[in-house]
């Protein structure tokens, strides 16, 4: 039960930068905070079942704000033992009704560092987990429609953790600090110390873009980062041992380890160092496949082992941009313009002529095989919005297999043949460029049904190659942020 009370001047001043405090959601023991202007340090006692599914049970130190807003604040746990999912976080929240839409930075008590949010009333939490392990200081800025978490290394300096997420708080909102004790019959205790919540200007100062190698679940649309950075890099492809992704940044190939946190490592392609977003892998794995345009500025496809090596050409005509490998490992299929236009082609792997599949006017776009080898799946322009379709193999049955206001890119179909991941533009975006609020959406192949899988700030180089897991229970993508130096 939610108990509102007004407090008294002296009360308020006990609180430091904060206005009041209440149990969010059913509580069986109430919370308390308190404020030791000494220390500058405030306390926040709270109980709870959870902040998570479609409601919160907390306890909340809040003032209203507008605009946007940054909270930073050192955070350590009462007590070495409690529940691993218990939480301290800092958070934005619409409302103080128990299903409110909000966005956190929450520590958990076994070190799990998380942006979690829910993004309408009532709907199920989820989250983007970050790579850190309890960083001693967090930090959650709201910019717009989108909010960023920061978290300190071991010198103690904040840096972009990659995770971020758009969601709106709509007018007045409210900024604060929360604890759950993630056991409704307990109640947990966190210290919040050097705590800022300051509005932010606007971003009117040069920026740096930050690039972040995500991972989603098909079934919960859960997040991780695996790897962020302050540089561009583009178009993951999964190894087919499930170990490692594959990117291109600056005209090169590197290898990044899932796990790990040593940056990505090159792959040697020399003498093709201009290669760019379209690469991929062999279904054995054993080569790669990408496209290069150092030559002339215009692409041309080459294949190497997938450990790297001197690369071989496959077509000579340009520009050619691959998308798709045939599953027998004996062709390529490729987006190809010749004579002016756009069209879905196909190569041997060993030599040979191309093939024009496609021939209606206006783009057509990254082919992709499914997984029996019998229909390729790519986007085209030809009704006036760019849409999904598919094909038989040798070009014959195309039909539209996705019909939305919108503009969708990017087919690729899990390695079980269950399912489509695809990237979605607004109605207004022409081309697929970079810098765009975008979704990536999930069709299922059996029943037809769509929901989102994430929404981010990309589309150039968030998808553009095929990145599902070899389980099928993931999806690789590239998200971007323009953040102050």
């Amino acid at each position: 039960m939610l108990s509102i009370f007004f407090m008294t001047g002296v009360a308020a001043a006990q609180l430091g930068v904060f206005q009041d405090h209440h149990d969010i959601g059913t509580v069986l023991h109430p919370g308390s905070a308190t404020f030791d202007s000494a220390k500058g340090a405030y306390t926040v006692s709270g109980s709870g079942d959870n902040m998570w599914f479609g409601t919160d049970d907390f306890h909340f130190l809040w003032k209203k704000a507008t605009g946007d807003m940054a909270i930073t604040a050192d955070i350590s746990f009462v007590g070495a033992k409690g529940n691993n999912h218990r939480k301290a976080a800092l958070l934005f929240r619409q409302s103080l009704d128990a299903n409110s839409v909000y966005v956190d930075v929450a520590l958990h008590g076994d070190g799990l560092t998380s942006l979690q949010y829910r993004d309408s009333t009532g709907a199920d939490t989820h989250e983007v987990e970050t790579a850190a392990s309890a960083p001693r200081r967090v930090r959650i800025e709201k910019r717009g429609n989108y909010a960023y978490v920061f978290v300190s290394n071991e010198r103690g300096t904040l840096s972009f953790s990659g995770a971020a997420m758009r969601l709106k708080l709509a007018g007045e909102f409210y900024a604060g600090l929360g604890v759950c004790s993630h056991d409704k019959d307990v109640t947990e205790t966190a210290i919040f110390t050097n705590v800022k919540v300051e509005p932010l200007a606007p971003a009117t100062m040069k920026t740096v873009l930050w690039s972040t190698l995500e991972t989603v679940k098909v079934a919960s649309t859960d997040r991780l980062v695996a790897y962020t950075a302050p540089e561009h890099f583009e178009a993951p492809n999964w190894s087919r041992d499930g170990t490692s992704l594959l990117i291109n940044r600056e005209g090169r190939m590197y290898r990044f380890t899932l796990g790990g946190t040593a940056a990505p490592t090159l792959i040697p392609t020399s003498p093709q160092i201009h290669v760019n977003n379209d690469h991929g892998l062999s279904p054995d794995g054993s080569m790669l496949a990408v496209g290069d345009q150092g030559l002339d500025g215009k692409s041309r496809i080459y294949v190497l082992p997938t450990s790297g090596g001197v690369p071989r050409q496959i077509t000579p005509d340009a520009p050619s941009y691959w998308h798709g490998w045939s599953p027998d490992g004996k062709t390529l299929a490729f987006t190809g313009q010749r004579g002016g236009d756009f069209d879905i082609y196909t190569v041997p792997l060993n030599g040979g002529k191309e093939a024009r599949l496609t021939i209606a006017k206006g783009l057509d776009d990254g082919p992709e095989y499914s997984p029996d080898g019998k229909s390729i799946y790519f986007n085209s322009e030809r009704t006036g919005r760019m849409q999904i379709w598919s094909m038989a193999t040798d070009g014959s049955d195309q039909k539209q297999v996705i019909d939305e206001s919108g503009n969708d890119w990017f087919p690729h179909i899990s390695p079980d043949g269950k399912w489509m991941v695809y990237l979605a533009y607004k109605p207004d975006v022409e081309g697929h460029p970079g810098g765009q609020d975008v979704e990536l959406r999930l069709m299922s192949l059996v029943d037809h049904k769509i929901k989102i899988l994430a929404k981010l700030y990309g589309g150039q180089g968030t998808m553009n190659v095929p990145s599902w897991s070899p389980d099928s229970t993931r999806v690789a993508f590239v998200s971007y942020a323009e953040l102050l130096q």
